[in-house]
C-alpha cells in the first residue's frame, strides 16, 4: 500500500475523490486542488487509466517542514526513492512550485532536493555516482507555507493530455479535464443528448461522447510507471483490458455547432481520432441561428470571454444574443462556463446554480440553469 495523492483543477476535488474510491482508493482526505488517498499498484494503473479529472498520480515520498534549504536536503534525504529507482534508474527533479514560503527560488529547491536524492541513492548502491540510464522516476515537489511534499510521478505526461487532440489555430480551448468535470458536474448519462454551440476543438463533446460511453480516458496512452521494475507489468496489461470491457456498445447524440468552419472540421477530426465520432453531430451555425432540439437536451458550452477572442462590449453582446435564443430554457438544461463576472447580467436571467472552477490558471465559473 502506498500514499497518493492526485491534483486538479480548483472545483473538481469532490470528483476526483469520487473516482479515487472508486478506482479502490482508502483513506481519503481533501484538500485544495488535490485529493489523498491510499492503494496499491492496481490502484496506481487503475486511477490512470480512468480518472477524468485528475492530473496525475504521485505516490508520496515525504512530507516534512522545510524553512530553510538545510532542512530540505534533509527531508529530502529521508525519502525512500530507492524503494522504487533501481541503481540505473534515473530521478529527474522535473517539476515544483513554492506558495508562501521562505525557499522561493524553484532552481535552487530543485538541485537541492536532487542532491538529497543522489546521496541517498549513492548510499543505498555504493557508487558515488550513478549512470541513470534506465528508466525515469520523476519526481515532483511542492512547498506551501514552508511545508514540502515530494511525490514520485507514476503518470508522466498529464493525464488532461488524452492525445485526441490536434494542435490548431482554434483559441482558447477548454482543458480536457475541466470539460470532463463539467460533464460530470451536468449529471451526463449515456440516455442523454447533448449539444454545444460553441464547440471549438470539440473538447466538451469529446468528454460527453466518453463519458456516455464508458470510455476510460488514459485508455489509448501509456504512463511512466509501466516502465518501472518495481511494479507488475502484467498488472497494467490486466486493468487496461478491464477498462475495455467496461466500453458501452451503445447509441450517443452529441451535437455541436461553431461559427468557424475550421472548428467544425477540427472537431470532426478531433472525434475521430478519440474514437467517438460517428455519434457526434457538427455543423456550422452562428448562435443567432440556435434552436432546442426536438428532444430533451442538456446544453454544455464553453463561449469565448473577453480574455484572448473578443471585446468586452463584443462578449457581452454575444451573452445577450444567447440569451435572446436559449431563455426560457424549459425542459432542457443549460451549462456555461465563463470568466466573465457579468454573464448573468447580459444573458438576461440569473443561475440556478453557479459554482467557482478554474480554467488553467483562469478563475471562471460554472452558470446552470434547469
Amino acid at each position: 500500500m502506498y500514499r497518493l495523492v492526485s491534483p486538479c483543477l480548483f472545483g473538481l476535488e469532490k470528483t476526483l475523490a469520487f473516482e479515487a474510491k472508486r478506482a479502490g482508493g482508502t483513506e481519503l482526505s481533501v484538500a485544495d486542488g488535490r485529493v489523498f488517498f491510499s492503494g496499491g499498484a492496481e490502484v496506481i494503473a487503475r486511477m490512470n487509466i480512468t480518472s477524468s479529472v485528475a492530473e496525475r498520480v504521485g505516490i508520496v515520498l515525504g512530507e516534512f517542514d522545510a524553512p530553510d534549504f538545510d532542512s530540505l536536503f534533509e527531508g529530502a534525504l529521508s525519502s525512500p526513492i530507492e524503494q522504487f529507482a533501481g541503481r540505473d534508474g534515473a530521478f529527474p527533479v522535473v517539476k515544483g512550485h513554492s506558495v508562501s514560503s521562505r525557499l522561493t527560488s524553484i532552481p535552487a529547491i530543485q538541485r537541492t532536493v536532487k542532491k538529497a536524492l543522489a546521496k541517498r541513492m549513492g548510499q543505498k548502491y555504493g557508487a558515488e555516482t550513478l549512470p541513470e540510464t534506465g528508466a525515469e522516476y520523476p519526481v515532483h515537489f511542492l512547498i506551501q507555507k514552508d511545508r514540502a511534499l515530494l511525490t514520485l510521478d507514476t503518470t508522466g505526461t498529464s493525464l488532461h493530455k488524452r492525445g485526441y487532440r490536434e494542435k490548431s489555430s482554434v483559441e482558447a480551448p477548454i482543458r480536457e479535464t475541466l470539460a470532463a468535470g463539467i460533464v460530470d458536474l451536468a449529471h451526463v448519462r449515456g440516455s442523454d443528448t447533448v449539444c454545444d454551440p460553441f464547440c471549438g476543438s470539440g473538447t466538451v463533446l469529446i468528454e460527453a461522447a466518453m463519458k456516455m460511453l464508458g470510455i476510460a480516458p488514459g485508455m489509448n496512452r501509456s504512463f511512466a510507471a509501466q516502465q518501472w521494475e518495481c511494479f507488475d507489468k502484467g498488472l497494467w496489461k490486466d486493468e487496461f483490458a478491464a477498462a475495455g470491457e467496461r466500453v458501452k456498445n451503445e447509441d450517443a447524440a452529441l451535437f455541436g455547432y461553431d461559427l468557424d468552419p475550421a472548428a467544425v472540421e477540427l472537431t470532426k477530426r478531433n472525434a475521430k481520432k478519440a474514437g467517438v465520432d460517428k455519434f457526434i453531430r457538427v455543423e456550422k451555425r452562428d448562435i443567432r441561428d440556435f434552436v432546442y432540439p426536438a428532444e430533451k437536451c442538456k446544453i454544455i458550452t464553453n463561449p469565448p470571454y473577453a480574455k484572448r477572442m473578443l471585446t468586452e462590449g463584443q462578449t457581452d453582446e454575444l451573452y445577450r444574443i444567447m440569451g435572446e435564443r436559449m431563455l426560457p430554457v424549459g425542459e432542457h438544461s443549460l451549462y456555461v462556463i465563463t470568466g466573465r463576472e457579468s454573464f448573468q447580467e447580459s444573458f438576461g436571467a440569473k443561475a440556478d446554480k453557479e459554482r467557482k472552477l478554474y480554467n488553467g490558471m483562469m478563475k471562471c465559473r460554472l452558470y446552470s440553469y434547469r
